[in-house]
């Protein structure tokens, strides 16, 4: 009888997860990959090899350390991997070094942190975080500032993302993909960056596009092409969205996903979605 009870406990009692919501815990670093000259993958270990990650999808992670000053620096990123991946999260995150951009001489301070971390050494995580959770079939919801809970459901993601904003879209495109049950959502996505060697995550990007053909496209646009560039050139258009973000240039059943620099959704996303009839309620920006 004691036996039972005991089964019965481990059974029903609930799954502990990594992330905690409402603390920082220290997060140890085991492997840390160069992808290029200013791209990093780092996995961290959570507190067993069996330990769930606690991600819904759509959801980001704080991560925060003091500087030499003592001050907190804190910033949010998605991960690329899930709670489908026990007892690791990794991260892919592009380095900002100190003295490239004359906009920002000191570089970003948690991607040089990260970048200078040995194997071993830990950084403080918090989550989850975010507005949207994707819930599978297309359906998600939404939990914006001062409103209620909103419910929305779609057949087509349109997504839009310039630079690190892909991995939001990426932890997105896997939960869609991954799902057996699910053989009728589909998706597009247009990437924005500056040249090709800034294209994050290419690679999973473009095995997902050649094994979901019918149902994934994939369409780049950059900045300062190389010669025989087959993709897009310069900012994103009304005429890039309609071809390459909607499905056939409809937007019945589309919502449209974005993430990327402010002035990428404010002058080159949102005028040009409205152009084409959507509204706030058909997009969402993450």
């Amino acid at each position: 009888a004691i036996a039972v009870i005991v089964a019965f406990v481990i059974l029903f009692k609930k799954e502990k997860m990594a992330m905690d919501p409402a603390e920082f815990q220290p997060f140890k670093l085991i492997k840390k990959e160069s992808l290029s000259h200013d791209t990093r993958r780092f996995t961290f270990a959570l507190q067993t090899p069996t330990t769930k990650l606690g991600l819904p999808i759509g959801q980001h992670i704080s991560l925060k350390f003091k500087d030499k000053d003592g001050k907190g620096v804190q910033r949010s990123y998605t991960p690329t991997s899930g709670d489908e991946t026990l007892g690791q999260v990794t991260f892919v995150i592009k380095v900002y070094k100190a003295g490239v951009h004359p906009k920002f001489p000191d570089g970003g301070k948690m991607s040089q942190h990260l970048d200078s971390l040995n194997i071993g050494d830990t950084i403080d995580m918090k989550g989850p975080k975010g507005h949207l959770t994707y819930l599978g079939k297309g359906k998600f919801t939404l939990k914006l500032m001062r409103k209620p809970l909103e419910e929305r459901q779609a057949k087509h993601f349109g997504m839009i993302a310039g630079g690190t904003g892909i991995t939001p879209m990426l932890q997105v495109l896997h939960a869609i993909f991954r799902d057996s049950s699910d053989t009728t959502t589909t998706a597009s996505l247009v990437f924005a960056n500056q040249t090709e060697d800034d294209i994050l995550v290419r690679e999973e990007l473009e095995i997902l596009a050649k094994e979901f053909p019918d149902r994934f496209k994939l369409h780049y646009t950059l900045d300062n092409p190389p010669q025989e560039w087959k993709g897009s050139k310069g900012f994103i258009t009304k005429d890039m969205i309609s071809e390459h973000t909607l499905k056939k240039g409809s937007i019945e059943g589309t919502q449209v996903l974005m993430c990327g620099p402010p002035a990428m959704i404010k002058f080159a996303c949102l005028p040009n979605l409205q152009e084409l009839g959507m509204n706030e309620k058909q997009w969402f920006s993450f």
